[in-house]
């Protein structure tokens, strides 16, 4: 399933999926605070993702029907794919460079590495 946001997608769900299960109604007032949006671009977009089968409006009750994890792989994945001609060393390189990361990340990355490393 394809499940590539567009950013202002992608920021609306990211509301649902930490207050789900919730309410149209509040979901309206929350992504008026947030967001800026009126409650008719609330349900528009809404309405959208319900339809490629990514949110559930029942009985307007909010719920999303894939998680936040889901969609983060998918689209890190076709980040590597499209921008780095599916090449992770290229991208790693190309995140990593001029930026410091802690002795605690490069652990927690080592530890990525390692529990998925295929021999």
């Amino acid at each position: 399933m394809n499940y590539t946001m567009a950013n202002a997608e992608y920021r609306f769900a990211c509301i649902v999926w930490e207050q789900e299960p919730i309410e149209s109604a509040q979901l309206c007032k929350i992504c008026e605070e947030r967001l800026g949006w009126k409650r008719t671009t609330t349900y528009t977009v809404l309405k959208r993702l319900c339809e490629r089968g990514i949110m559930q409006n029942s009985a307007a009750v909010v719920t999303s029907l894939v998680r936040q994890d889901q969609v983060q792989q998918q689209t890190s994945r076709e980040i590597v794919k499209l921008r780095f001609e599916d090449n992770l060393p290229q991208f790693v390189t190309a995140f990593l460079s001029g930026r410091k990361i802690s002795k605690e990340e490069a652990e927690q990355i080592r530890a990525l590495i390692d529990a998925n490393n295929i021999d």
